[in-house]
């Protein structure tokens, strides 16, 4: 396979170039609307002056808050109706086939329920902080709000991310099978500096972390990640959580299980050893291949997918082609990504764009030329911690088939000829 500098030569993207201006000039040469009447165009393009820009548009205050354009109304977050009984313990996918840069906007971030979405006033909320502890202390909103804040930029995932994919291919569409993942600026306390206020007592090594949802969902932290980089949230993409991100609290533990970071935050309890939950041993149970069930694990593994060319992402024209996609990790920063067109066999280092950052969505591409060959299309990344995303040979040699938890494996898309793409496995 011809390495993509190779595709990518001075004349090639001047003869690109030419041929956009020229067909604009031979159009405005030839006049108006009676060419684009003739080839059935719409009388908006070129040369004609488009519709909208002979009339007024609406007031500035026709949408107080703000909404996406009509022309994007497919791009929202979907369910897989048999994935849960009920709508109230469901999940949505957050649509990143569709998303630019790593930012999910509040309203696209995936979303996971185990008693549906509370309706919390804030002016009632408290967050309650006690057991091993000097002060057992109360906040309310605005006593939470007088603590100087911090704003990260930090992905969230859930470990079922990739899960149906485990045996092999399951779903013919990238939000379905990655899209319990988003990343989200967000704003709020560090838990640490709440804590020094209630004073740790020495034989506090794990904390208690519940929610104020009809589940009272609740997960058992150790005191080590609480004193790095665990936040008490408040806020996300500059404006405050929304009820299906835990409005009006919620904790965030970056780099680990999404469960973990518990939504509508009541309360913290300080504690020597973790609690034990039905939730924790048996929905979310990570089984080996001989029946035993990890325990504790709490980081999210390098991982990484091609989000273009993608099912819903299929190409439409032989020439140029951006190749691109996201990498994460748990454990740090994403250092590379190599790209694949051939199932692994060969590889091509991908250049990772924008921002790179601790424990966030980091955004990779590869200019390349595309002219109806098939590929197996695969990206593998790596983090600066020295882990390499695997193959899911790998994986399943070391983990099985049993669980549906952190499966990061290499991912392949299978592009055809004709530019559709599916969904496929190697092994």
């Amino acid at each position: 396979m011809q390495d993509a500098s190779e595709h990518l030569t001075t004349n090639d993207r001047r003869d690109f170039l030419r041929r956009g201006v020229s067909y604009v000039a031979g159009a405005a040469a030839v006049g108006g609307a009676s060419i684009a009447t003739a080839s059935g165009l719409s009388t908006n393009l070129p040369p004609n002056e488009p519709q909208w820009g002979r009339q007024l548009g609406t007031g500035v205050v026709e949408n107080p808050y703000g909404l996406p354009s009509r022309h994007e109304s497919q791009v929202v977050r979907r369910t897989v109706p048999w994935l849960t009984a009920e709508a109230i313990s469901s999940i949505s996918m957050s649509p990143i086939q569709d998303l630019k840069g790593i930012i999910t906007p509040n309203g696209l971030v995936f979303e996971r329920y185990h008693a549906g979405v509370p309706d919390i006033n804030p002016d009632e909320h408290r967050l309650m902080i006690h057991g091993l502890v000097d002060n057992p202390l109360i906040f309310t909103m605005e006593d939470l709000m007088r603590f100087p804040s911090v704003s990260e930029i930090k992905f969230i995932e859930c470990p079922a991310n990739g899960g149906m994919e485990w045996r092999g291919p399951q779903m013919e569409a990238l939000q379905f099978t990655h899209g319990m993942l988003s990343c989200c600026e967000w704003t709020g306390v560090p838990l640490k500096v709440l804590l020094d206020a209630a004073g740790i007592q020495t034989e506090g090594k794990w904390i208690l972390a519940e929610g104020a949802d009809g589940a009272h969902m609740s997960r058992s932290i150790p005191i080590e990640k609480i004193l790095d980089d665990t936040l008490v949230v408040y806020a996300q993409n500059g404006e405050m959580l929304r009820p299906e991100q835990g409005y009006p609290l919620r904790l965030l533990n970056p780099g680990w299980e999404g469960n973990t970071s518990i939504k509508w935050l009541r309360r913290i309890e300080v504690g020597d050893q973790p609690w034990h939950h039905r939730e924790e041993t048996s929905k979310y149970t990570d089984l080996m291949e001989d029946g035993r069930a990890r325990r504790f694990t709490f980081v999210q593994e390098c991982n990484s997918v091609i989000t273009s060319p993608c099912p819903e992402n299929p190409i439409r024209r032989k020439g140029f082609l951006e190749v691109e996609g996201l990498a994460w990790t748990g454990r740090g920063k994403i250092k590379g990504v190599d790209i694949s067109f051939d199932g692994g066999v060969s590889w091509q280092p991908a250049q990772l764009k924008g921002l790179v950052l601790d424990k966030a969505l980091t955004r990779f591409s590869l200019m390349t030329q595309w002219q109806g060959e098939p590929w197996l299309i695969q990206s593998r990344a790596y983090d600066d911690s020295g882990y390499v995303q695997p193959t899911l040979a790998q994986l399943r040699e070391q983990r099985g088939v049993n669980s549906i938890y952190h499966k990061n494996s290499i991912h392949t898309w299978q592009v055809a000829p004709t530019g559709e793409v599916k969904n496929v496995q190697i092994t």
